[in-house]
């Protein structure tokens, strides 16, 4: 060996060593920070036990440590403790043992607010609205919704005794209720919406979903004649990132791309491709997002628009594209961290830019056209990241207006669909169910009798521009104007009750239908006035505009 080649080997172990001696230092010194700072906080920890002045509880203490800490990195690090396992374990595979009820609180009361169909509760006779008193001998006036709730789940076979009181009933009765494995169906709803379109509502994307997605697309192609299909994947927070894939594969061909994942361990980055032949990739395709369609929901939408397989509409996603993995602490505790970046077929990644900083909805904020990236789906077609997957066709999102708001919110059109239902044995099939006047006139009595009233947003603002003006002195010279403001801004019910009514109607016949045909039943009722479900069926009247959308000619989004 030459002496120049020894010299360049020589120099080259050098280097290996330094860097290897300099990875190792780094690695030592960041083990040794991590070792000092548990070590100062679990001093910490027992210096408050020993010493705080009023009696501490360390496993609250320390969660809410561990709380905060994570929320520095993302929303979706969490730490799940033991007492929490159940929830996590339904978030994921849609299963637990309970009663089937969703419940919530209503003043000082804890309320049923919806028996799932077919389930214990419904089965044992609870109805929305039920309040319980006692929930296995422990009143409950005093608890909070999850302590309750904590209560219902339990081993499956076991009853749970519980105590309730029907609303404008002085009588009490009590019933024991078996708890069952409870598992939602997250296909709440499919069907035809008109001669030759199928709709299917997707909830969430728990184990096993896909197999509902395809069961319902079969059953609506070849036994009902849809020609054309609509899958609703409205405020759908997402769940499993397999299901999604397989959601997918439905509608594309095999070894096609779906989603890709990157993070800090190479060895974790994987591509995922449909595996099996789809169910059906030429049947014209609508899939409808919102801003609450996150996550599994973005990779099922952004994958199709990418493929060019689907057109998307409705409003711009969540812009949850950030992969986590559950990792086993000890005591059956679980941390849930974020560990990869989710990137569609286009290569663009769904995850918001800024997720600390969105709208007062969640949804993703405005972001700098400098900050933008512009792909292209399989077809040639401009798309953009930034956050979510933008629509090929954007609806107008409308916002519910400040009397529907209260009127939901102070629980008032929930307690009138109690009274209703209290006093009507059955009502109309959903579909043909309507508010008539004659119940909306009821309603409005049901406002007076219960004294409601509200404040616009307007009157809030006014009401506080007054006081500042008081502060500032600025109110005895603009008096009259102030006045002649707050006249023109009073509210006037009976007319904000006509003004508003087509949304107020909406939600009085949501409510009061789910009271005799529960989820399913409303999910019904609703798609007849549904705006998205008139654009998708316009636009699927329309074959050539279907086409021309899915071309790169239809670079920006259609606004309707």
């Amino acid at each position: 060996m030459s002496n120049k080649i020894l010299k360049a080997a020589l120099g080259v172990c050098i280097v290996v060593i330094i860097g290897l001696s300099f990875w190792g230092f780094k690695s030592d010194q960041k083990n040794f920070e991590i070792s000092k700072n548990l070590d100062i906080f679990y001093t910490l920890v027992r210096e408050l036990n020993l010493f705080y002045v009023d009696e501490v509880k360390p496993d609250k203490l320390i969660k809410t440590g561990i709380d905060d800490m994570l929320e520095t990195l993302d929303p979706y690090t969490v730490y799940i403790p033991e007492s929490e396992m159940d929830d996590f374990k339904f978030m994921t595979t849609g299963e637990y043992a309970g009663i089937g009820a969703m419940i919530s609180k209503r003043g000082n009361q804890i309320i049923v607010a919806e028996p799932y169909e077919g389930f214990p509760a419904q089965v044992s006779g609870l109805r929305a609205g039920d309040i319980f008193l006692e929930v296995d001998g422990k009143p409950a006036d005093k608890m909070v919704v999850s302590d309750v709730s904590e209560i219902l789940k339990g081993p499956a076979k076991k009853a749970v005794k519980v105590k309730m009181q029907r609303p404008g009933d002085k009588k009490t009765f009590t019933i024991d209720i078996v708890r069952e494995e409870i598992q939602i169906d997250p296909v709440t709803y499919y069907g035809m919406i008109d001669g030759k379109t199928g709709y299917i509502r997707l909830s969430s994307f728990t184990d096993g979903c896909a197999e509902g997605i395809r069961k319902a697309v079969l059953d609506l192609r070849d036994k009902k004649g849809a020609k054309t299909l609509v899958l609703d994947l409205r405020s759908n927070p997402g769940g499993l990132l397999g299901e999604a894939v397989k959601v997918t594969n439905l509608f594309v061909n095999h070894g096609q791309e779906i989603v890709s994942t990157k993070g800090k361990v190479s060895q974790w980055d994987k591509t995922y491709r449909a595996t099996e032949q789809p169910v059906d990739s030429l049947m014209p395709l609508i899939v409808l997002v919102n801003s609450g369609s996150a996550s599994a929901s973005e990779i099922v939408a952004g994958a199709l628009q990418d493929l060019d397989r689907a057109v998307i509409m409705g409003n711009r996603t969540f812009g949850k594209g950030l992969v986590q993995t559950t990792r086993d602490l000890s005591y059956n505790t679980k941390l849930k961290v974020t560990t990869a970046k989710y990137y569609i077929p286009s290569g663009r990644c769904i995850q918001a830019l800024d997720y600390s900083h969105r709208n007062a909805d969640g949804s993703v904020g405005n972001i700098p056209d400098s900050l933008i990236t512009e792909f292209k789906t399989k077809n040639g077609r401009i798309v953009k990241d930034g956050g979510g997957v933008t629509p090929d066709i954007r609806n107008n999102q409308d916002t519910l207006s400040t009397l529907a708001y209260k009127l939901v919110q102070e629980y008032m059109i929930f307690d009138f669909a109690t009274d209703y239902a209290s006093k009507h044995k059955s009502i109309a099939p959903p579909d043909k169910f309507v508010v008539s006047d004659d119940i909306f006139a009821g309603f409005h009595q049901f406002l007076t009798d219960k004294k409601f009233s509200y404040q616009s947003k307007s009157e809030q603002t006014l009401k506080a521009l007054i006081e500042t003006a008081k502060k500032e002195r600025y109110y005895d010279a603009t008096q009259n104007e102030f006045a002649a403001l707050e006249k023109g801004l009073s509210i006037d019910l009976n007319k904000d009750l006509d003004k508003f009514s087509e949304d107020i109607r909406d939600l009085l016949k949501d409510e009061i239908v789910s009271r005799y045909y529960y989820q399913k039943g409303a999910i019904i009722a609703a798609l007849g006035s549904d705006k998205e479900i008139k654009s998708a069926l316009t636009l699927f009247q329309n074959p050539a505009e279907y086409s021309h959308l899915l071309t790169p000619l239809a670079i920006a989004p259609k606004q309707k």
